[in-house]
């Protein structure tokens, strides 16, 4: 397996978000609103930097402007607004698979026993190792199975 590191631009601390972080800080009607946006926000002025795995981005879309899951769900040109105010966000990083994501992504697939739709969970893990990503801020327990991403619930006391 690839070590952390192995590409020294990204050898400083750096979080990575996960979607639901990035849908909870959106959503003004989401229990979780207040103390997301208010991590979000802490992040950004913190001048570290961090990271959004582009498939997160993708998923945020999705997710928020969708009317099973929200009601009213945000509107394409909310959500847009939304992606390009982080987009904006100088110590932001993008998370695009490199051609090394895919050593992570084929590694984690047998150690974390990924089959069906958890690869969607897998692929966003396999971006932030590949980025050197020091901590994963989720909501989402099931991103524990990865042993070589460190996944903080930045949200739970």
């Amino acid at each position: 397996m690839m070590m952390r590191g192995d590409d020294v631009r990204w050898s400083t601390l750096m979080v990575g978000i996960d979607t639901n972080i990035l849908v909870y800080a959106h959503r003004s009607s989401h229990p979780l609103h207040y103390d997301s946006g208010a991590l979000l926000r802490q992040l950004v002025s913190s001048g570290k930097p961090w990271l959004i795995p582009w498939h997160c981005i993708v998923e945020f879309f999705g997710v928020v402007t969708r009317p099973k899951v929200f009601s009213p769900p945000s509107t394409p040109a909310q959500a847009v607004a939304q992606i390009e105010n982080w987009l904006e966000c100088p110590t932001l990083t993008l998370g695009v698979p490199r051609p090394s994501y895919w050593r992570w992504l084929r590694d984690l697939i047998p150690s974390a026993q990924v089959t069906g739709a958890f690869v969607h969970d897998a692929h966003v893990a396999a971006v932030c190792l590949d980025y050197a990503v020091t901590e994963l801020w989720t909501d989402d327990a099931q991103m524990r199975c990865f042993r070589e991403l460190k996944v903080i619930n930045p949200l739970s006391t």
